[in-house]
């Protein structure tokens, strides 16, 4: 199977051959100041917007270990690139962590998730939802019955639905073999690599995307790592992503790529660029040249 491992998206020159209000936005996110409630910690806060915690750390000048208080107000900024536009189903970029969900060429929901973990990884792929379920029994595959054996675990065949399932309250089968769109009891583990291949919403966010899906839908998985794209105010923005499952990615060179394509190489600071791909915090940044400076007339 080939991996796609950049992704251009040409929003400008598409968008105006359509209807602005059914196009949708190149960006996802927003930056925002947050109250730091009773029981958060930059994991769970991480978790729930679609940031990792050591970027959310450093966003606000303290480290990754720091315990929060409630009423701490920090600084949020989980801005995403948008992969590409669906007429209609779910689309998951897995070096994203994140879910986009279209109706009608809309995008009209986005959340972050939980994947499988590099040794365990979530395919890719196209697909259809099958087998939507509410409080479905855990009926526990062969292989992570192996995999609790050799750890010394008591091996379990089902899980009944409850506190205690892995899967939530609501469950989206995929055609993929095995793997399933569901909630969660471990909250901080969304927007991480912890799964054994499975995609993993916030229970909200799930109960919300539950309603919404119906069986035969179509959708896919993509790899993605790299995103590049230009607002109509000519803003250029940079998303690079950790190559978590290792498919080789050289980000320089997608960037240039991606850029030659756009016709942007020579509207960005290579600068800034070569600063977004050290640090792959996996969020959308600006990295166009600075506007040349207007002299006024002197008097």
């Amino acid at each position: 199977m080939k991996f796609a491992l950049g992704v251009f998206v040409v929003w400008i020159s598409v968008a105006k051959a359509q209807d602005m209000t059914a196009f949708p936005p190149p960006l996802t996110g927003e930056q925002f100041e947050y109250v730091v409630q009773p029981g958060d910690s930059l994991t769970r806060i991480g978790a729930r917007f679609g940031i990792d915690q050591s970027v959310l750390a450093r966003m606000n000048d303290m480290k990754s270990s720091t315990r929060l208080y409630p009423g701490q107000l920090l600084q949020i900024d989980n801005r995403h690139i948008v992969p590409e536009q669906l007429e209609e189903g779910i689309l998951i970029n897995l070096p994203q962590r994140m879910l986009y969900y279209f109706q009608a060429g809309r995008l009209v929901a986005h959340y972050p998730v939980g994947l499988g973990r590099p040794d365990w990884p979530t395919p890719t792929g196209p697909f259809f939802t099958v087998n939507l379920q509410e409080n479905k029994t855990w009926h526990v595959p062969k292989s992570i019955q192996a995999e609790m054996l050799r750890e010394g675990k008591a091996v379990k065949t089902e899980v009944p639905p409850g506190p205690d399932n892995p899967l939530g309250k609501y469950w989206i089968g995929l055609t993929l073999p095995g793997i399933g769109i569901h909630g969660t009891i471990a909250p901080a583990s969304i927007y991480h690599f912890q799964s054994h291949g499975c995609i993993r919403l916030n229970q909200d966010d799930i109960a919300t995307l539950f309603q919404q899906v119906s069986s035969g839908q179509s959708g896919k998985i993509i790899y993605a790592p790299v995103l590049l794209t230009q607002l109509e105010d000519g803003r250029i923005f940079l998303e690079v992503n950790r190559d978590i499952y290792k498919k080789g990615m050289d980000p320089v060179s997608l960037v240039e790529n991606l850029a030659r394509a756009q016709g942007l190489s020579n509207l960005i600071d290579w600068h800034k660029v070569g600063y977004t791909i050290r640090l792959r915090e996996g969020l959308a940044r600006e990295v166009e040249l600075p506007a040349p400076v207007q002299n006024g007339d002197t008097p």
